[in-house]
């Protein structure tokens, strides 16, 4: 079943002199509803040098969207991947920002760092969540002065570079548990793409399988097959958990045990386990003290004149409305004594409420 090739929505990506492009990575399909959007937005965004977050489960083709957004913007310098998660941490400043001779053991000349190598170009910044504390730092004045310093350097050099992050993890939740930099994640979230796992975008399975096909029948020097009805509804029925980066597997692996001009549902190997069990990349449930934790910065950044006050204030009528404006279960519900709660009440006015008959008729808790 070919029916799908050669439609417009096959979008080449350039070969890189720096990083030479996989199979999966020279094309991107935007042939479903969910990704047709996602491409009008990249479009959106592209020309202009505002950063972008990527968000997206693992191997849904984050980096493509990158290389993509640079593509768009026409920007003269090169495009420059860097996986926050590999880097040494013992060396990722001097990596990201460059270092001069003798600044640290084994540095014997000056390096430029990969911000200067992707002058007037971009820095992709792939798992930017694993970035470490004091790498947070120095990102966010690279991107507020648009300046670096080498390691060991007093002098620091202009740059023009565009960022584009990608991240598989909630970075507000990073942020809520003091993992991540909220004013790092403004900085970088000005344009958020969020890339719909392949299990959303149905319409583009066909045509992502497709193309692998060729790409691989092509490495392998032989015909392309056909892909039979059976194989074309197992396709469009695995939930895919491993996303494309699965997909491309699966279908190499159908080409090297197939034979003859069919590729059939039984060549294509699923990892029914995984995709039984696994949930990829979905953040644990928020408890309910995330939400109050968020709800408190929140009100840190306007905090008026007696925060304290009011917050408790606040707990205190939410807890006795909840109660029924019962004192006892009131005080039992904030592990507190009732006179302590009586206090409390009386401070706040609450013991002049318009329904006072349960305050003086407390009911057996």
């Amino acid at each position: 079943m070919d029916n799908h090739a050669h439609r417009p929505n096959l979008i080449a990506l350039p070969e890189s002199d720096q990083q030479p492009l996989s199979i999966r990575a020279k094309a991107l399909v935007f042939a479903d509803p969910a990704s047709a959007a996602v491409l009008r937005f990249i479009e959106q965004i592209g020309p202009s040098a505002a950063p972008a977050l990527i968000l997206g489960e693992t191997g849904t083709g984050k980096e493509l969207v990158a290389r993509h957004i640079h593509h768009v913007s026409r920007r003269k310098g090169a495009f420059i991947a860097v996986n926050c998660g590999a880097i040494n941490p013992q060396l990722a400043e001097a990596e990201l920002f460059g270092h001069e001779a003798g600044a640290f053991t084994g540095a014997q000349g000056r390096r430029a760092g990969y911000f200067e190598d992707a002058h007037e170009g971009t820095v992709f910044l792939d798992e930017i969540g694993d970035l470490a504390a004091p790498l947070q730092s120095k990102l966010l004045r690279v991107l507020q002065e648009g300046e670096v310093t080498r390691v060991g350097a007093t002098r620091a050099r202009r740059v023009d570079v565009r960022v584009v992050a990608a991240t598989n993890v909630d970075l507000e939740r990073a942020v809520i548990a003091g993992n991540f930099r909220m004013d790092l994640l403004y900085r970088i979230n000005l344009a958020s793409v969020r890339l719909p796992p392949l299990r959303e975008r149905p319409q583009d399975i066909v045509l992502l399988a497709e193309h692998f096909r060729s790409r691989y029948c092509a490495q392998l020097k032989r015909a392309q097959p056909m892909f039979s009805e059976d194989a074309v509804q197992a396709l469009l029925a695995y939930p895919w958990p491993g996303n494309i980066r699965e997909l491309e597997n699966v279908i190499h692996l159908a080409l090297l045990v197939s034979s003859g001009n069919l590729i059939r549902a039984e060549h294509l190997k699923f990892s029914e386990a995984l995709a039984a069990n696994a949930a990829p990349d979905q953040p644990a449930p928020t408890l309910p003290q995330d939400d109050i934790r968020a709800g408190v910065r929140r009100l840190f950044r306007s905090p008026g004149e007696s925060l304290l006050r009011d917050v408790e204030e606040l707990i205190v009528k939410e807890a006795f409305e909840h109660c029924r404006f019962s004192q006892v279960r009131a005080a039992a519900l904030l592990g507190v004594t009732r006179n302590t709660m009586r206090t409390l009440l009386a401070r706040y006015g609450l013991l002049n409420d318009p329904r006072p008959e349960a305050l003086y008729e407390e009911p057996p808790v």
